[in-house]
């Protein structure tokens, strides 16, 4: 894919130093920090509102080995809403639902499904085919695997901080769609 169709909505704060490639849409409320990338090879992202997405991220939307050569409809990535991407991750997933975080240096391969309230643990690689349940905490060495009771708590306070620091530092992409 060679042309840049991104979409900003009002209220996002996308800084001009990140790397976005394909078809993009950047949900309101939400913040990309500079030297992140976003590339949607495979088809369009679609990044729900109010999510976080850190320096040196690498959100990849691309098809599995075993479906490259498959002619079938373009899959769309949609990344649901409260998100965070924290510093050096890399996210593959095809689907990922509401209120995740994806912890530092962690990654998550193209066959991972990712629901809602789920923690992937700082450096922890998940690559085998599956569904993660909700609110599932990967976390360890072993990149262990447990229930939480609860999901992880919005990142308000953080968001509301970085809104307000990150335009005095960054240019920032202007909003280019209406609401």
């Amino acid at each position: 894919m060679s042309r840049n169709n991104i979409k900003i909505l009002p209220g996002a704060l996308v800084c001009e130093e990140s790397k976005l490639r394909g078809d993009i849409t950047i949900g309101s409320g939400t913040i990309v920090h500079p030297s992140a990338t976003i590339i949607a090879e495979a088809g369009p992202i679609i990044i729900g509102e109010c999510c976080l997405i850190e320096e040196q991220v690498k959100i990849i939307h691309r098809l599995p080995f075993d479906q490259q050569n498959k002619e079938n409809t373009t899959p769309v990535l949609i990344i649901g809403s409260h998100n965070v991407f924290e510093v050096d991750c890399t996210v593959e997933s095809p689907k990922i639902g509401n209120n995740n975080v994806f912890e530092s240096k962690c990654y998550v391969g193209n066959k991972v499904t990712v629901s809602n309230g789920c923690i992937i643990g700082a450096g922890c690689r998940v690559t085998e085919e599956q569904i993660l349940k909700e609110n599932i905490i990967i976390f360890g060495s072993k990149c262990q695997m447990r229930e939480g009771l609860d999901r992880p708590g919005l990142q308000t306070l953080q968001m509301e901080t970085l809104s307000k620091m990150i335009p005095n530092y960054h240019h920032i992409k202007k909003p280019n769609k209406k609401v």
